[in-house]
């Protein structure tokens, strides 16, 4: 049995889902801490048999003494931090959003400076969401120290928390890694504002026209490799509060669309999207987070969408995907 102890907050999410595939996967204990509720996202690519290895932890992010508790007395040594409220949850509720985006990650942050001899490792998400549109930054991948500029209390949130990270370390001595993800695609990715090429992935597998919601060139993230991606940072050794851009393919939505329709030939034609960007950046710098946990495999967008389109095909015939609620 590993001598590591992992937690996941939002492993009910998408990316949480992957990692604690991940983490089962290899062998090690894990431990999930979410709010109540249906882990849908983990019975879409883990058996029975896999989750029956999985420790689930009901709790609220934003309760201090239940989050601590959950590492103390599960002798927690890494933690992955993903719980939080996407772009238009935050929009809907900035109150609720600031509770869960900023002080949920106070409450992980200060629960590991207190128990620093017990937990080793801490990576946590913030986004590409820190950023503002591509035209503010150079023609070029966008380096790592890029100047954020924010344009919604998502992103504003997130750099609050890469700030209260890097005070930590600065004030507490408390390392930590944080990782701005661009766009994830993949099983389980079915909520937030850049979800729809993914949704589109899955009208596909069920043969059912879809228009993907914006355009532009994106870096399009597969959810595997970013749970990869969290783990390796858990795992780093180094110190400071370091915050890195991962990459990814970056991609046109025409191209995203070709290997849509490659993987789903019936379809051609019925898998459209609206020209308007989101003026994402399409490219960015990995070399510093590769200097840190070394090199970054991600898999090529067309394996990407073939698996995603395959699985999701096997989900809808076995029962395993409410696609009516996630096309609506």
């Amino acid at each position: 049995m590993s001598s590591e102890h992992f937690l996941v907050t939002g492993a009910l999410g998408c990316i949480g889902a992957w990692t604690v595939k991940r983490l089962v996967g290899e062998g090690t204990p894990v431990w999930t801490y979410d709010l109540p509720g249906n882990p849908h996202r983990l019975r879409l690519i883990m058996d029975d048999a896999a989750l029956s290895k999985v420790n689930f932890i009901s709790g609220d992010i934003t309760d201090f003494e239940s989050f601590e508790r959950a590492v103390v007395e599960n002798k927690i040594t890494h933690i992955v931090h993903l719980a939080a409220l996407q772009v238009p949850f935050v929009r809907a509720d900035p109150i609720q959003g600031a509770r869960v985006n900023v002080v949920g990650n106070a409450v992980v942050l200060e629960t590991v400076k207190r128990h620093k001899n017990q937990v080793q490792g801490l990576a946590y998400a913030s986004s590409i969401g820190v950023y503002g549109p591509d035209e503010m930054y150079p023609d070029a991948p966008l380096a790592n120290d890029a100047p954020p500029h924010p344009t919604t209390l998502y992103g504003v949130y997130k750099q609050a928390d890469e700030g209260m990270a890097r005070i930590y370390w600065q004030d507490y001595g408390v390392p930590s890694i944080g990782l701005r993800p661009c766009v994830i695609y993949g099983p389980g990715r079915d909520q937030g504002m850049t979800s729809t090429p993914t949704k589109g992935m899955l009208a596909a597998a069920i043969g059912r026209p879809y228009h993907i919601s914006y355009g532009g060139t994106i870096i399009m993230q597969y959810a595997d490799d970013m749970a990869n991606v969290f783990l390796r940072a858990a795992r780093a050794d180094g110190s400071g509060a370091p915050v890195f851009n991962p990459s990814g393919t970056s991609a046109s939505m025409p191209e995203i669309i070709a290997a849509i329709d490659a993987a789903a030939p019936e379809m051609k034609g019925k898998i459209t999207f609206e020209p308007t960007s989101l003026h994402l950046p399409p490219e960015v710098d990995e070399s510093a987070l590769r200097e840190r946990i070394g090199k970054v495999e991600w898999i090529p967008l067309t394996t990407g969408v073939r698996q995603t389109i395959d699985l999701f095909r096997r989900a809808a015939k076995q029962g395993l995907i409410d696609a009516d609620r996630i096309l609506a």
